[in-house]
């Protein structure tokens, strides 16, 4: 065997197979976090305990999509009923739509100060556990801890994600100043861990030990919360400890549509689960042929479009919106909005509903718990920030905000963005059959709908709804296509006005998994083949 082996290059296509389990199952995009969280259940833990282990273990071997200065979104199915979580942190009160605008900037930044928003995901694990677990908040954070302490090999996925990240950071050249952190915490030297290779994170150990231990008050409260508004006041930043200190998880009634048969559920606005809702909708007023034909391809791809449109001009903060979640998802405007689509592909423009780097995990015990969680940095590592000596990359969801002063997205202090991270679930009849997701920034709703639509209209398995191609609108007319997607449908589509465009990588397309409970009650898991993903089952 060939020492140095190209882990990147396959000669031939792999296969999956779903799984089967009945006692417990952790899907997720990287086996040891999957494997955190099966040990949880292993050790008397609940579906929510395990999720809770998975998402700690995932800041830590995926530190390039999420971390401790994450958001997080769950929907959890307990005692027959579904349960939404928003642990996502809003804007700081220092910054203003005016601040901004007079650094120069006439759109948000990516990167930097101006963008992070108040971290959720240590309050919103902490809330789990309170409401729904059986373990105590420290044992569902020590696997977390140890594989931060101990080390962990670097997955292929995660390898190349990790490399591309700290690239992007280089070629632009935010290496010195704050973004120096960054490289002290996540780079040897300068240099990406490669497939194999083994990491320790002894800074994110000890954070990951102080929230446990303080339940996760020393992140709000305490010790962390006075480290980052600290290196915030060193940078020129505007998150301080009187935001952390405000900060609380919110439960909320999840939204749902009826698309023929199962209830699809997603976590209301500001998340944009709503998009997919919207479109699938539209979707369910439609007559679809078979799945690999230009028809089925152009009918999904001017849905998702139209319901795009809207999400982008009215996703905020709920408090500000000037829709309401019925009106966007009435029968009668998904109606207005299906007659839009014809034969050929549209420019969509929002209408007027009132006149007519992300992680993904779901889990499931025996006990008939399941949950279905996202947590992101946003992009690539968040803002770039690392504060010193903690491990806590910050993320960069307030990039999402408008600065047109009539947006209903436009940045106030204290305001939530509209955020891309949704978690979706499926019922029927009222019961329970599991939690699906595809992260990916704004290819997560479109994933939703394509997953939905094989799972539904076609009959699928969960590891065939995962394996079958994809696509993904980028704006306009402009749509790119999976290389697995047949020239002839390519061809086709834009011969009907569609601009097919270069996929960039596989990645673009999303990384997704599922688990369905069966009417037996055995637990069927599929998890993406474009990722590392495994499914940890007992």
């Amino acid at each position: 065997m060939k020492e140095n082996f190209n882990s990147y290059r396959y000669h031939y296509p792999s296969r999956r197979f779903v799984v089967y389990g009945y006692r417990g199952m952790v899907a997720t995009s990287t086996p040891v976090a999957a494997q955190a969280g099966l040990d949880v259940l292993k050790q008397g833990g609940n579906a929510i305990d395990a999720a809770v282990a998975t998402a700690a273990a995932l800041t830590v071997v995926e530190p390039s999509s999420n971390g401790i200065g994450s958001d997080n979104f769950a929907l959890i199915w307990s005692g027959g009923k579904l349960h939404g979580l928003n642990a996502s942190g809003r804007a700081p009160m220092l910054l203003t739509r005016e601040e901004v605008l007079r650094q120069g900037y006439k759109v948000m930044p990516f990167y930097g100060a101006v963008p992070v928003t108040v971290p959720g995901a240590p309050g919103g694990w902490k809330e789990m556990v309170r409401r729904f677990g059986r373990k105590t908040f420290s044992e569902n954070l020590a696997p977390a801890i140890d594989l931060a302490e101990n080390g962990f090999a670097v997955t292929t996925k995660n390898a190349f994600l990790w490399n591309e990240a700290m690239g992007f950071y280089m070629d632009d050249g935010l290496t010195d100043g704050p973004f120096r952190h960054i490289f002290d915490t996540f780079t040897k030297d300068g240099i990406c861990p490669g497939p194999g290779e083994l990491v320790r994170l002894p800074d994110h150990a000890r954070t990951l030990r102080e929230i446990a231990e303080t339940g996760a008050e020393s992140f709000y409260r305490g010790n962390l919360a006075q480290k980052i508004d600290d290196f915030m006041v060193s940078i020129g930043g505007y998150l301080r400890a009187k935001d952390l200190e405000a900060f609380a998880p919110e439960w909320v009634e999840p939204i749902s549509v009826n698309y023929k048969g199962y209830d699809v559920h997603e976590i209301p606005p500001n998340g944009h689960g709503i998009v997919a809702l919207m479109a699938l909708n539209i979707l369910k007023k439609m007559e679809l042929s078979a799945r690999e034909t230009s028809d089925t391809y152009h009918k999904m791809i001017e849905a998702i479009k139209l319901a795009f449109v809207d999400g982008q001009r009215y996703i905020t903060d709920p408090q500000k919106m000037t829709v309401t979640v019925d009106d966007l998802l009435s029968d009668v405007y998904a109606e207005e909005r299906m007659r839009l689509i014809g034969k050929s592909a549209i420019l969509p423009e929002s209408g007027d509903p009132r006149s007519g780097g992300t992680v993904y995990l779901c889990t499931a015990d025996g006990e008939g718990n399941m949950v279905s969680l996202i947590q992101s940095n946003y992009n690539r590592f968040g803002s770039g920030l690392v504060v010193p000596g903690t491990g806590i990359s910050l993320q960069d969801r307030g990039a999402n905000f408008s600065l047109e002063p009539d947006h209903d997205n436009c940045l106030e202090p204290g305001k939530r963005p509209y955020h891309t991270i949704i978690p979706g679930f499926l019922t029927r009849d009222g019961k329970a059959v599991g939690p699906f997701g595809v992260m990916g920034g704004f290819m997560q709703p479109q994933g939703h709908v394509q997953v939905v639509v094989n799972t539904v209209d076609y009959g699928m398995n969960p590891q065939d709804a995962l394996d079958a191609p994809r696509f993904q609108w980028v704006g306009e007319k402009k749509v790119q296509l999976e290389y697995s997607v047949p020239d002839y449908i390519a061809a086709e589509l834009a011969a009907m006005g569609h601009e097919v465009i270069p996929m960039f990588n596989q990645t673009d397309f999303g990384r997704g998994q599922i688990i369905w409970r069966n009417n037996n009650g055995s637990l069927v898991g599929a998890t993406e083949p474009r990722t590392d993903g495994t499914i940890a089952v007992w």
